[in-house]
């Protein structure tokens, strides 16, 4: 009986020990793992980046657009013709030029629509869809255009509809060199109807430098007329 006790208390202090024993190295162990886990860093609210934005350029004011450069240079609609041109055919430099004559109302003055656009329309100018006022070959507004009449200022074109409501302190006469049909007549044509669009708005006429219009200027005019006559 005392040995059988004896081998009991034996075999309860071995299942003590070996339970301590397994708890400790599962202390240990859990221990190890929590100082090797990486710290958690507190959450740190994403802030978006501020966007930078580039300021749009200013549009352009009236009186930017300046039609006298059509002096020097290629219009639109001819840079147009020239990229959509077939590549198979050399492209062939052709001589051109510009005459134009402006219109300008004295300072603080301006140009009303509602008169201005029967004034354009009596002269034989026919609204095209650009927004210009062209005037054809035939006053009916058939053939060939010989020279357009735009606005002085940005954007250089009327908007017809609105015409009650638009005023302008000046418009521009111009014509391309060489153009269809009679060039000389062409050009009396147009100065004629810069001389009475002048006459009835109290406006004056002024040259490519925006000079008043003088006699030596239009003979300079009729003889660059006569160099592209065909």
């Amino acid at each position: 009986m005392a040995t059988e006790l004896r081998w009991a208390l034996i075999i309860i202090s071995a299942l003590v020990i070996g339970g301590l024993l397994i708890h400790g190295l599962w202390s240990v162990r859990k221990k190890e793992k929590d100082e090797e886990a990486p710290k958690s860093e507190p959450a740190v609210e994403s802030t978006p980046k501020p966007t930078t934005v580039t300021k749009r350029e200013a549009e352009p004011e009236i009186g930017d657009l300046d039609f006298s450069a059509v002096d020097d240079e290629q219009s639109e609609d001819d840079v147009q013709e020239e990229q959509t041109s077939t590549p198979s055919k050399p492209a062939q430099a052709k001589p051109s030029d510009f005459i134009i004559l402006h219109i300008s109302m004295p300072e603080g003055l301006t140009m009303a629509g509602s008169r201005l656009l029967p004034s354009v329309l009596s002269l034989g100018f026919k609204y095209s869809d650009e927004g210009f006022f062209n005037r054809h070959v035939e006053p009916s507004g058939q053939g060939a255009v010989m020279f357009r009449l735009v606005n002085m200022y940005n954007p250089g074109t009327f908007d017809i509809d609105n015409m009650e409501q638009f005023s302008t302190a000046g418009v521009s006469l111009f014509m391309t060199l060489p153009c269809e049909g009679d060039s000389l007549a062409a050009f009396n044509m147009l100065h004629s109807a810069a001389k009475k669009l002048a006459e009835e708005f109290g406006a004056q006429v002024l040259d490519s430098n925006r000079e008043p219009l003088s006699v030596s200027a239009v003979r300079g005019y009729v003889e660059k007329v006569r160099e592209y006559a065909v």
